[in-house]
C-alpha cells in the first residue's frame, strides 16, 4: 500500500510540472505576440491620427483652390465628400496592412463584396450618377430656386451632396430628394435667369368698361418701383369666361424680388379697381326653386 501511495503522488507531481511547464510555454510563445499587437494598436492610432490631419489639409487645399477658380458651390460640396469618404478609406486599407492583412486581399474584398452591394444598392448607384450629371450638366446650382415636378417639391437649393440635394422651403423646411429623381425628371428652375415676367391675371365682370379697367392696370404696373423700367408692359384681355372679362398683365420684374413686387402689385391692383368701381367678381350659386301647386 506504502508503494502504491507514493507512486501516485509521484505521479501526480510529474502531471503538475507538465502543466505548469507547458502553461508557461505557451504563456512565454505569447508575449511576442502579444506585444507585437499592441504595437500594431499603437501605430494604428498614430496612423489614423495623422490621416485625418492629412485628410483635412487636403480637404481645405482643394477648397481653397477651387474657391479661388470661382467654382460652383455645388461642386465644391461634391468634390469635398468625394475626397473625404476617399481619403479615409485609404486610411482603413493602410491601417489593415499594419495588422497583416495584405492590400491584394483587401481589394479582392472589395470587388466582391462592390458586386453584392451594386446589385442590392441600386438605387444609391443612380442617385450618385444622377448627381455627377447635375454637376456636369448644371439644371441648377446652390442657391437657385427649383421646382421639382414629379412630386412638386420647391424651395431653395442649399447643398448638393453625394447621394442627394437639399431645399429649403420658404416656410423653412429641409426637403431632401435624390439626385436620380432630380436628374430623370422635369424641373423647373425659377430663378436661372436674373429678370422674369409677372404675369397675373385680373378678371373683371362683364358690367365693366374693359378699357377703363386697362388703364387702372397699367397705372398700378407704371408705379411699381421695383420693375424693370426699359421693358414694355403689356395688357390685355386673356379670355372671356364664365363670369368675367380676364385681363391679362404682364412686366419685367427682378427674379430676385419676385413674390414681395407679386405680392405688393396683387394689393395695389385690389385697392385700385375699387376706388375706379371696377368690380372683381367671384364664384357664386343661384338656387331655384319651384313650387309645385
Amino acid at each position: 500500500m506504502d508503494n502504491i501511495s507514493g507512486d501516485v503522488s509521484q505521479i501526480k507531481d510529474t502531471v503538475e510540472s507538465l502543466d505548469q511547464g507547458v502553461v508557461m510555454k505557451w504563456l512565454t510563445s505569447l508575449v511576442p505576440n502579444l506585444l507585437s499587437f499592441a504595437l500594431c494598436v499603437v501605430l494604428a492610432i498614430v496612423v489614423y491620427g495623422i490621416g485625418v490631419k492629412i485628410i483635412k489639409v487636403f480637404r481645405r487645399m482643394i477648397k481653397r483652390a477651387m474657391t479661388a477658380k470661382n467654382t460652383d458651390i455645388g461642386v465644391m460640396q461634391f468634390v469635398d465628400q468625394v475626397i473625404r469618404i476617399t481619403g479615409y478609406m485609404i486610411l482603413i486599407v493602410i491601417i489593415l496592412n499594419l495588422f497583416g492583412i495584405q492590400t491584394s486581399s483587401v481589394a479582392a474584398a472589395i470587388a466582391s463584396l462592390g458586386l453584392t452591394a451594386g446589385l442590392a444598392l441600386q438605387g444609391s448607384l443612380s442617385n450618385f450618377a444622377g448627381g455627377v450629371l447635375i454637376l456636369i450638366l448644371k439644371p441648377f446650382v446652390v442657391g437657385d430656386y427649383i421646382l421639382e415636378h414629379t412630386h412638386n417639391n420647391e424651395g431653395t437649393v442649399s447643398e448638393i451632396t453625394i447621394f442627394y440635394t437639399k431645399l429649403n422651403t420658404v416656410d423653412h423646411r429641409v426637403v431632401v430628394i435624390p439626385n436620380g429623381t432630380l436628374a430623370n425628371s422635369s424641373l423647373t428652375n425659377m430663378t436661372k435667369n436674373e429678370q422674369r415676367f409677372l404675369d397675373l391675371v385680373i378678371p373683371i365682370s362683364y358690367h365693366d368698361d374693359i378699357q377703363t379697367a386697362k388703364n387702372v392696370i397699367k397705372q398700378v404696373a407704371e408705379t411699381e418701383e421695383s420693375r424693370i423700367p426699359d421693358k414694355e408692359i403689356k395688357i390685355f384681355v386673356k379670355e372671356l369666361g364664365e363670369s368675367s372679362v380676364d385681363i391679362g398683365l404682364r412686366f419685367w420684374i427682378p427674379t430676385e424680388q419676385y413674390w414681395d413686387i407679386r405680392w405688393r402689385t396683387l394689393e395695389r391692383l385690389k385697392y385700385a379697381l375699387d376706388n375706379a368701381g371696377i368690380t372683381i367678381p367671384f364664384q357664386s350659386l343661384e338656387v331655384n326653386v319651384h313650387e309645385e301647386a
